[in-house]
């Protein structure tokens, strides 16, 4: 009979897949977990496979490093290196015959695309070598052993598996749901993520190095922090705060992290444009989740960007109630990041979980515009030393606000605000589109600011100071001033507030009131006054004046198409006769109109089976308006449907979306609708539990 010889070698997909939980992710190689046992099948001919006459050794390939795995013929696998163990021989009553081998890599495996190659020497000194094939190897949250292991299944099916996103945004007071397609399995997505890695300068500066050190989620996480933004290298985004986007995309108008992705990957690695903080949270949550690692998208309410280091943030007004750009510091209305589960054992005992990354690019961390992992567990221990980054966090969720008004660079009065950062902070609740609190895993409200941060001759150093440092001018005792809006502002509709002022002494007053209002972006930067008020207010000993006021549409309408519209609104109060001068101040959005998304028949969406949704929306405007329509969902229809549509005023709009599911499981379709005058995007979703057939 014919001498062993192997006839083809097989790296079953499917099974292979389906047991490592990577089924539906797309990918020209077989998408594996480390950690965790895959089968091989090799067909061969000839003789029976005699262990004792034939050796078979996998080599494992990744770039410049390789290992050979000697198949054995019992033994267990092992968590810290490759193992080959012969599962079974499989004598088919015809030929060809059937080897069944369990190939283990090591819980602390690089992830990376490796390339699989089978050695074959026979008793009679003959060595032939056989391509098996390619794997990609990701992060594995179902193995113990792994240092990204998420005990709980839900968490692990919201953190990793789900392509669901809702992200909040707007402000304390005014917080909107906006949907967001992770999009992880689109088809090629998963090669772009990993193309992600090689594209990244440490990969270039030294290959080995790079791969090395990819077994570890903490670097993992800050190549691809790193690589989000384009700031310092070839990466994916290019943020923009301009409010021009005539040369590429508004933000607000992007819907998912796959059309980015793919745009980076067919444009040879040129930065899309444009991102702001919730793109960049978005793709980053979409990469990391690709790769395996447990992974959230957060928002902080009033989020401080200190830029000196010293936990104070510094506001300053002029006379007349407008904000004035003197601080480089800003408190952004919102901002977005993500945390990625994993074990810090470079930290020491007690801070592993979630870890705060942020590929916003808004400071340097070891020279690159990035931020973290920073423990979110040390950020409210205030362990200021623990790397990556942490006072940056600190300060974002916990930095005093110093609101100062001035006349020629002269501070007239200045009042301190220690509750009005990180006013909320919260994600999107598993298994749910409602929004979860996370601020009390950040901030401890017992404890007040121990220290400022500091940094000097580019070495990180933290002294230790107490609020003696801190001296607040107290405001003026005799006049007192607030703002309230009278309902929240919705683009289309006038904005209604009053004005109280009291007087708190038992003699008669004379004040000047001067109100402004102002577009700011959501990252802090004033734009200018679109609507200003004076008036002298004579006030009688310990009254109280309540005044209205009316901003109209026409007044406030926006030239460039946005989703958050903010509006800072203040009022200072100036005693003629003192000089004293307080202020009030009110920041909100001017929420858009929304779309809603409907089913035909919500409980019986079943895959691979046609069904309908419907798209409406009701003209709030006393104008006519036209935009264009699209209508996503990943895994559930191939190709965007996009349309353009007029609607007359108070119309109401429906539109009828035919949709096939491909994929089971919870699947979101979204809406949005950019119109052009007025100049805003609206945006609807719904969420669906799609039943195997």
């Amino acid at each position: 009979m014919d001498a062993f010889r192997v006839q083809t070698i097989n790296l079953q997909q499917v099974q292979n897949q389906t047991s490592h939980k990577t089924e539906g992710l797309s990918s020209t190689t077989v998408v594996l977990r480390r950690g965790q046992a895959f089968t091989v099948t090799i067909n061969y001919e000839g003789q029976q496979f005699d262990p004792l006459k034939e050796k078979m050794i996998f080599q494992i390939v990744l770039g410049p490093l390789s290992v050979d795995v000697p198949v054995s013929t019992s033994g267990q696998p092992s968590p810290t290196q490759w193992t080959a163990i012969l599962e079974r021989s499989v004598p088919g009553p015809t030929a060809p015959r059937a080897l069944s081998v369990s190939l283990s890599s090591p819980a602390s495996a690089s992830i990376g695309v490796y390339t699989l190659q089978l050695r074959v020497k026979t008793g009679l000194g003959v060595e032939k070598t056989h391509a098996v094939g390619q794997i990609t190897l990701l992060c594995n949250p179902w193995c113990k052993a792994d240092s990204v292991f998420l005990e709980s299944e839900d968490l692990r099916t919201e953190y990793v598996k789900s392509d669901i996103g809702v992200l909040f945004k707007g402000s304390p007071d005014s917080i909107f749901p906006r949907p967001w397609s992770f999009d992880q399995y689109e088809k090629g997505i998963l090669d772009i993520c990993m193309k992600l890695l090689q594209m990244s300068p440490q990969h270039k500066a030294n290959m080995r190095t790079d791969l090395q050190n990819r077994s570890n989620p903490v670097y993992i996480g800050r190549v691809i922090s790193a690589m989000v933004n384009s700031n310092d290298d070839k990466g994916v985004i290019m943020g923009n705060w301009s409010g021009d986007y005539s040369d590429g995309v508004n933000p607000s108008k992007w819907t998912g992290s796959g059309d980015i992705l793919k745009k980076w990957a067919e444009t040879q690695f040129r930065p899309v444009r444009y991102g702001q903080c919730w793109v960049f949270a978005a793709v980053m949550c979409t990469v990391m989740r690709a790769l395996g690692i447990p992974t959230r998208v957060i928002t902080n309410f009033n989020s401080a960007h200190d830029t000196n280091g010293n936990m104070v943030i510094e506001e300053h007004y002029d006379e007349n109630g407008q904000i004035l750009s003197i601080s480089s510091d800003s408190i952004w209305n919102f901002h977005v990041w993500v945390e990625s589960w994993m074990k810090r054992p470079d930290l020491g005992q007690g801070y592993d979980g979630w870890q705060v990354l942020d590929a916003t690019p808004q400071e340097r961390s070891g020279g690159m515009f990035r931020c973290g992992p920073a423990s979110v567990k040390a950020v409210y221990q205030q362990k200021v030393e623990a790397q990556y980054d942490v006072p940056f966090v600190y300060a974002e969720v916990n930095a005093d606000v110093h609101t100062m008004i001035v006349r020629n660079r002269t501070v007239l009065s200045t009042s301190v605000d220690k509750r009005r950062v990180g006013a909320l902070i919260c994600t999107k609740r598993p298994g749910s589109t409602q929004m979860q609190d996370v601020t009390s895993e950040y901030k401890n409200e017992s404890a007040d600011a121990p220290f400022r941060a500091r940094s000097a001759a580019g070495a990180e150093r933290y002294a230790f100071i107490g609020d003696e440092d801190v001296v607040a001018r107290e405001a003026s005792k005799g006049v007192a001033v607030s703002l309230q809006l009278l309902k929240p502002p919705v683009v289309g509709e006038n904005i209604s507030f009053n004005i109280t002022i009291v007087n708190n002494e038992a003699t008669p007053k004379v004040l000047k009131k001067h109100v402004n209002a102002q577009n700011k972006e959501y990252n802090g930067n004033p734009i200018g006054t679109f609507w200003e008020a004076h008036d002298e207010v004579k006030i009688s000993p310990n009254e109280t004046v309540t005044t209205k006021h009316e901003i109209s549409f026409k007044e406030y309408m926006q030239k460039q198409a946005t989703e958050d519209t903010l509006v800072n609104l203040a009022v200072v109060i100036e005693d003629v006769k003192s000089q004293e001068r307080v202020l009030a101040a009110e920041e909100f959005n001017i929420r858009s109109p929304t779309l809603t998304v409907q089913i035909q028949n919500e409980l019986s969406v079943i895959i691979n089976a046609s069904q309908v949704a419907t798209v409406s929306f009701v003209n709030p405007f006393n104008t006519a308006v036209s935009g264009e329509l699209t209508v996503s969902g990943s895994g559930l229809l191939e190709e965007k449907a996009q349309m353009r549509v007029t609607i007359q005023p108070r119309e109401a709009m429906r539109k009828p979306v035919n949709f096939t599911p491909k994929m089971s499981g919870s699947k979101m379709l979204s809406a949005s609708l950019v119109l052009m005058n007025p100049s805003t995007v609206l945006h609807g979703f719904t969420t669906i539990n799609v039943r195997g057939s």
